[in-house]
C-alpha cells in the first residue's frame, strides 16, 4: 500500500506492506460546518455565557478595543473570523482607529507584514493597526497572581478598555488543549511569566487533553480574567483545516464547549501499543521547524511500545525554529546532558529539547525532513532521507512483520489504550 503524507505545502509517499497496519489513527470524522462564516456570524449573535459585542460596548463605551490574534503558525482560519468580529464592533459605533489587532507571538518569531495580510486578509491588515507582541519590550505589570509571580504582559493589551481574544482549540501536550486562556498566557505575556508557566510542564496533571486538574491551565486562566479579556472567538477544526464548531462568549463557558467538541472528535481509543507509529506532523504550518512538529511527536509517543520507533514526517523548512532550543540540542552531547541542564535551571526553549528527551529515553524516532544529517543526529534522530529509507530502517531493527500505526495528523489526535 502506499502512504501519502502531508509535508509542508507538497506530499511525501512510502509503500508499506498492508499486513504492518494495525490501524490508521485519525481524528474522528466530523465534517466541516456548511457555511464557516454564517457559523462565525451565528455564534457571535448567540454567545455562549455572556453578552453580545454590541452589548459589552455601549455598556464599557471602550476608547480601545484590542483583538489578540494567533501568530502564523497557528493555522486558524482568520478569513472566516475576523470580518463578522469588526462588522459587529463597527455596528456597534467603533471606530477603525480604536481597534488594535496584537499578533499573540509568544516567544515565536513576529509575523512579517505579508504573513499578517495572507493570515488576516488585505482588508483588516491593511485597515488596522496590527502589532506583534514582543515578549521583552513594552510590557505592563498587572499585579500578583494567586501563586505569587507577577502578571506582566503587552502594553497594547493592559491598556485597552475592552479585549476580545481569538483563536484555534486542538490538543496541546502539556496545556491540555490550546485556545481560549492561552491568548494571553502565553500568547501576549512577559518571557519571565511564560518561563515560569511553562516550567510546571513536569507537574501532574499538566497532559495532553487534561485541563481540570491541569496547574499550567488554572494559572492561565487566572492570568486571562486578570487581564480582563471581555469576549472571546474560538473555532475548532477538522484534519481537512475545515471549522467544525465556533463559540463565542465567556472566557471560560465558550472555551470549555469548544474543548468538548474537541475532545469529542480527537480522543480516539486504540487497543495497545504498536511496535512502530508512522506520524505525519500535519504539513504546513504544523511543521514549519522542529519546534511546532514535535507536537505530532509528543502525541503518538503513547501509542508505541517502549525499545519502538516513530517515524516522523515533517519539512521543517525553518530548521530547530526557536534559538534557545537549538542551542540546548548542539551544546549537548548525549541525551543525559539535556535532563540535567533541564533539572538545574529551566529555561524557556530548552523546554522542547526536554519533552523531546523525554520520548528518546524509551523510543527510537527517525526523521524525515528538510533539515541535514548531522543537525537531526544532533537531536539524537535517526536520519532518513527519504519516508521509503524511514520504513527500510523499520524493517532493518523490528524485522519484517512489525506492527504499526499511521497518524497522518498527529498533532490532531491523541491515542489512548483502552
Amino acid at each position: 500500500m502506499e502512504i501519502k503524507l502531508a509535508y509542508g505545502k507538497e506530499y511525501v509517499t512510502g509503500k508499506l506492506d498492508r499486513s504492518n497496519v494495525l490501524a490508521e489513527v485519525d481524528p474522528k470524522l466530523v465534517a466541516g460546518v456548511e457555511n464557516p462564516l454564517a457559523a462565525v456570524k451565528k455564534a457571535l449573535a448567540q454567545p455562549i455565557g455572556s453578552d453580545t459585542l454590541a452589548e459589552i460596548v455601549n455598556k464599557k463605551r471602550p476608547k480601545k478595543i484590542a483583538v489578540v490574534v494567533n501568530d502564523v503558525t497557528r493555522p486558524t482560519p482568520y478569513n472566516y473570523m475576523l470580518a463578522p468580529l469588526v462588522e459587529q464592533l463597527v455596528q456597534a459605533g467603533v471606530e477603525d482607529d480604536q481597534v488594535v489587532f496584537v499578533v499573540a507571538t509568544g516567544i515565536h518569531r513576529p509575523n512579517t507584514d505579508q504573513e499578517n495580510r495572507d493570515t488576516f486578509t488585505p482588508e483588516i491588515a491593511d485597515r488596522f493597526r496590527v502589532v506583534n507582541h514582543d515578549c521583552d519590550n513594552d510590557l505592563v505589570s498587572l499585579g500578583k497572581m494567586t501563586d505569587g509571580t507577577e502578571l506582566v504582559i503587552n502594553r497594547e493589551v493592559a491598556e485597552a478598555d475592552m479585549v476580545i481574544t481569538t483563536g484555534l482549540i486542538g490538543l496541546h501536550y502539556f496545556a491540555g488543549y490550546s485556545g481560549g486562556r492561552k491568548s494571553i498566557l502565553p500568547g501576549v505575556a512577559a518571557r519571565e511569566l511564560i518561563t515560569n508557566n511553562h516550567s510546571r510542564m513536569t507537574e501532574p496533571g499538566a497532559a495532553t487533553g487534561s485541563y481540570k486538574e491541569n496547574p499550567v491551565h488554572w494559572v492561565m486562566l487566572e492570568a486571562a480574567r486578570m487581564a480582563g479579556v471581555d469576549f472571546i472567538l474560538n473555532v475548532v477544526t477538522n484534519s481537512n483545516k475545515e471549522v467544525v464548531s465556533v463559540v463565542a462568549g465567556d472566557l471560560d463557558q465558550a472555551w470549555l464547549a469548544g474543548v468538548k467538541a474537541c475532545e469529542e472528535m480527537s480522543v480516539v481509543k486504540i487497543s495497545r501499543q504498536a511496535d512502530v507509529i508512522i506520524a505525519g506532523a500535519g504539513g504546513h504550518p504544523k511543521d514549519l521547524n522542529i519546534y511546532q512538529a514535535q507536537k505530532a511527536l509528543e502525541n503518538a509517543a503513547g501509542a508505541v511500545k517502549p525499545g519502538g520507533t516513530i517515524v516522523l514526517i515533517g519539512r521543517c523548512a525553518e530548521g530547530f525554529g526557536e534559538d534557545t532550543f537549538e542551542e540546548w540540542v548542539r551544546e549537548a552531547d548525549k541525551l543525559a546532558d539535556i535532563f540535567e541542564r533541564f533539572h538545574k535551571q529551566f529555561v524557556l526553549g530548552g523546554h522542547k529539547a526536554f519533552a523531546i528527551a523525554q520520548v528518546l529515553k524509551e523510543k527510537d524516532v527517525i526523521l524525515v525532513s528538510d533539515m541535514s544529517r548531522e543537525d537531526t543526529e544532533k537531536m539524537f534522530f535517526r536520519y532518513a532521507a527519504s519516508l521509503d529509507e524511514a520504513l527500510q530502517m523499520v524493517r532493518d531493527k523490528h524485522g519484517e512483520n512489525f506492527l504499526s500505526y499511521l497518524m497522518p495528523q498527529a498533532s490532531l489526535v491523541l491515542p489512548q489504550v483502552e
